[in-house]
């Protein structure tokens, strides 16, 4: 996990049509402002994502009405594609106007033809926090349902993510980060207490597991470390299920934002981190920030 935070680059908004789209504009906007970072919001058009599988009727059809059926699918194509293209650019115009509404200066947009997930690896390099929603537009009614967009998305970045759920912007006044000792979290804890992001912002530090000499010389450290760069915090260790543990602590406490380390990639470490990361994603009602 590298120190993404202290990095140059931009805030990189990904918007489309779902009921997502304003929390991520709020959101983005929150962060470009603590980050002192551009703001970009990017919309993708892909113009096969929803398309319906054609119908193969070359077997039932004559030559002559094969060709004007593939004619008019052609046709049919290239208008979904510039509604697609039209109804972004009209989206990208909204976001911009309420991220000028937010105070951000001069927003920036962009428009790429694609899938999500390719188009968002080859902006990477130029990002320094990527803001999507919890679900895209083809899930906007599965309530339980995480976009396959933003788990690939997770799987294959290298910059913190933050995930937003539908609903309107609360700025955080309380974080929790999810710790079990690893360098991995402990990497997360340093730049959770160094990152502009969380400039004045309370911190909260809970590991699931037994209550041990190890995991309170853990959670010392992990609080030692947030109240030396200035922040109040506070942490406990408790027993139970990973997930269903760091909610609970999460709404008894009144937590505005969840942060998590992302996908592991050995075999056993993506079990076990991934598994939960995902879970955590998918019934998540607060933002969560994924750190790579």
């Amino acid at each position: 996990m590298s120190d993404q935070f202290s990095m140059s680059g931009q805030v990189l908004a990904a918007i489309d049509g779902s009921s997502f789209s304003e929390s991520v504009c709020d959101y983005a906007a929150w962060a470009s402002q603590a980050l002192n970072a551009p703001l970009v919001f990017v919309h993708v058009v892909d113009n096969h994502s929803q398309a319906p599988e054609d119908p193969n009727l070359s077997g039932s059809l004559r030559l002559g009405a094969r060709e004007k059926l593939m004619e008019e699918l052609s046709d049919l194509d290239e208008q979904r594609a510039r509604i697609n293209r039209e109804q972004g650019k009209l989206m990208l115009e909204a976001a911009k106007a309420r991220a000028i509404e937010d105070g951000i200066a001069d927003p920036a947009t962009r428009q790429r033809n694609g899938t999500l997930v390719e188009t968002l690896v080859e902006l990477e390099s130029d990002v320094r926090l990527l803001v999507m929603g919890k679900r895209g537009e083809t899930a906007d009614q599965a309530s339980g349902h995480l976009g396959s967009n933003l788990e690939r998305v997770v799987r294959e970045m290298h910059r913190p993510i933050l995930m937003v759920p539908r609903g309107g912007f609360k700025a955080p006044a309380k974080v929790m980060m999810a710790f079990d000792g690893s360098k991995t979290a402990r990497k997360g804890i340093e730049m959770l207490a160094k990152s502009p992001l969380f400039s004045g912002i309370a911190c909260h530090v809970v590991i699931v597991g037994a209550d041990t000499g190890e995991n309170s010389s853990q959670l010392e450290w992990a609080l030692a470390t947030l109240r030396e760069a200035g922040h109040e915090a506070e942490g406990a260790i408790r027993a139970g299920e990973v997930e269903a543990t760091l909610h609970a602590y999460a709404k008894d406490n009144g937590i505005d934002m969840m942060v998590m380390g992302a996908y592991g990639h050995s075999r056993i470490r993506h079990l076990l981190v991934g598994s939960t990361t995902t879970d955590m994603l998918r019934k998540s009602t607060i933002p969560v920030l994924i750190l790579r």
